[in-house]
């Protein structure tokens, strides 16, 4: 299977990508825990049909320690015992601000004094950042079909 356009190989793919992993870098460095910003990452590319990025934040996050229960359990979190409260809240609106267009208010309040809870200013717009940035890079490669599968651990960095 080959993707519908070369992403990595295309100039103006390549100058595109090269600002949006930048973004992604600012995010990686910021206060979110980096277990939670994987599990966002996972969460949005299974809402959203992501197999690269599924393939990728997967492996990341096993390498970085995660446990194959809660990899396993991602997509259902609401009935899973192995998250924390501040996990669910991430995973809460990462869902709700991924499916901005399932819900005509958008993000719930709820869900916004939920994540507050749990997570400082700066944590906030990192999180906020990180489900914005993991949507754009989830629509790049279902549009063009990036394949999955092949993705090994460190391979961009």
């Amino acid at each position: 299977m080959d993707a519908r356009l070369n992403l990595f190989g295309n100039p103006f793919a390549a100058t595109f990508l090269g600002h949006l992993n930048a973004a992604g870098k600012v995010v990686t460095d910021s206060p979110l825990p980096a277990a939670t910003q994987e599990l966002v990452k996972i969460r949005a590319s299974q809402i959203n049909g992501c197999g690269f990025c599924l393939d990728m934040h997967t492996k990341e996050a096993a390498k970085a320690g995660e446990t194959s229960t809660r990899l396993s359990l991602v997509a259902v979190w609401r009935e899973a015992t192995v998250f924390t409260d501040a996990e669910r809240a991430a995973l809460e609106l990462a869902e709700q601000g991924t499916r901005l267009a399932d819900a005509a208010g958008g993000v719930t309040d709820e869900a916004w004094a939920n994540a507050a809870k749990h997570y400082d200013e700066a944590q906030l717009a990192a999180l906020v950042s990180l489900i914005a940035v993991i949507n754009a890079y989830n629509r790049l490669n279902v549009i063009v079909r990036q394949p999955a599968g092949d993705y090994r651990p460190g391979q961009f960095g």
